[in-house]
């Protein structure tokens, strides 16, 4: 899997906010992390990303789709979410 679009929950719209944010490939977005992502693309790209896009990010860094995280997780992300 090389491009971004190759993982579970990115389309092309996710996928070409990640570029902007300079992430190309699915391995800068793990090291990056979902949540350090999404924190860029609000100050970068589009300011109204929501919980969605974390839950999906982080789907696709753990390459499952968004409604398998675990309950931990998604509690998680969304604490996180709150803090934006």
């Amino acid at each position: 899997m090389n491009r971004l679009t190759d993982l579970p929950n990115i389309g092309p719209v996710l996928a070409a906010n990640l570029r902007k944010i300079g992430v190309e490939t699915p391995e800068q977005l793990r090291k990056l992390g979902s949540m350090e992502a999404l924190r860029r693309i609000r100050v970068q790209v589009d300011p109204g990303a929501c919980l969605n896009q974390l839950q999906a990010l982080e789907g696709a860094i753990e390459g499952i789709p968004k409604k398998e995280l675990a309950a931990e997780k998604r509690e998680e992300l969304r604490a996180f979410f709150q803090t934006l």
